[in-house]
């Protein structure tokens, strides 16, 4: 049991240290994403923090298992460097003991990216996607900057403004264009007041003096309505867009799977744990690395395989999604790279031994 322990420590050690840099480093990229729309006034400081922890969140389901991989690699590295693998040979403790404690903290680690895939990320990719909205669809008209577009909704929506008044709550010259249920709409108008509607309680902007153009994907024909006065609130239609609704499903409507789409996403929260315990399994002989390679060698070739197998997933689950693929193994596929990979390692042909001993 003193062993085992002590194994479990080395491990976790070096995963609390990568996981905080990996979080940090997620965060930051992250934040480069929404820094323009805060700069711009879209987005207000603390729902770009929002925005950003939710993501973390989300991202977690792989920055976990990828963690676990690497500090298992680099702390089963570290005793093969100093020998202490190879006293615990000496002292009866054999490779299978070792693999246990490995395997038995794998299995921790594949319940908490679990409770992540099934549960915790459907529910931040939807508080993620009505946040996000709400904050687009609510956006401050007097914080933004004269002669600039701002494309909101990811295009659906595009505002621009020849003039910015923030004291006075308006803007001149301003053009908005709106996708909306397949028809685009534009309005131009001289003057505009952004201000909050009593009766809808939601901010809506007030036109003045302006034309509505209005036209259909599905024929030519159009609509131009010249106006005095006109009203267009900001509130959210639909928070979660259709090609995004599949990610914020719970797991729960998700089985039986619908469409392939569903199907892909149920198989990709179903891999995320199993990847947790094949990679652990996995990291265990390649960590093991002779001494004319060093420590580096087993590392290098550990982030090679996990690139080669994440990116292996996400392609095969896309194809998945399009029906490019057949569902089984469909995004499985991954999984039995790994399974061929474990067992190259452990059965070591020719060509792997000669690899090792240089």
């Amino acid at each position: 049991m003193i062993i085992d322990r002590y194994i479990i420590r080395e491990i976790v050690k070096p995963t609390m240290v990568i996981c905080i840099v990996l979080v940090f480093i997620f965060g930051c990229y992250i934040a480069t994403r929404f820094w323009e729309d805060a700069v711009h006034g879209l987005l207000t400081g603390t729902t770009v923090f929002q925005l950003i922890l939710l993501r973390i969140i989300i991202a977690l389901e792989v920055l976990l298992p990828t963690t676990f991989y690497l500090s298992v690699v680099i702390a089963l590295g570290h005793l093969h460097h100093n020998g202490e693998i190879t006293a615990m040979f000496a002292g009866g403790i054999s490779m299978a003991r070792i693999t246990v404690a490995v395997f038995s903290l794998s299995l921790l680690v594949a319940a908490i990216v679990a409770v992540l895939s099934l549960y915790i990320r459907p529910w931040a990719w939807t508080q993620f996607f009505v946040l996000k909205a709400r904050a687009e669809a609510q956006f401050d008209l007097t914080r933004m900057q004269s002669g600039n577009f701002y494309e909101i909704s990811n295009g659906d929506r595009v505002i621009f403004a020849d003039k910015v008044v923030p004291r006075g709550g308006q803007a001149e010259g301003v053009f908005i264009l709106n996708k909306k249920n397949g028809a685009l709409q534009i309005i131009y108008a001289d003057q505009a007041v952004q201000h909050h509607d009593e009766t809808s309680n939601s901010p809506v902007i007030s036109f003045t003096n302006g034309r509505l153009y209005e036209f259909s994907n599905s024929d030519r024909k159009g609509v131009i309505i010249q106006f005095e006065t006109a009203t267009m609130p900001l509130q959210i239609d639909n928070p979660i867009l259709p090609e995004n609704k599949v990610k914020a499903a719970p797991t729960r409507t998700l089985v039986p799977p619908r469409n392939l789409e569903e199907t892909a996403e149920l198989e990709w929260r179903i891999i995320t744990p199993m990847s947790s315990i094949l990679l652990a399994l996995l990291a265990i002989p390649l960590s093991s690395s002779s001494p004319r390679q060093g420590r580096r060698a087993g590392t290098l070739m550990a982030i090679v395989i996990f690139a080669v197998y994440y990116n292996f997933s996400a392609i095969t689950k896309k194809l998945v999604s399009q029906g490019a693929m057949n569902v089984l193994p469909g995004i499985f596929y991954g999984q039995l790279l790994l399974l061929a990979c474990l067992v190259l390692l452990v059965w070591r042909p020719s060509f792997l031994r000669h690899w090792r001993r240089q």
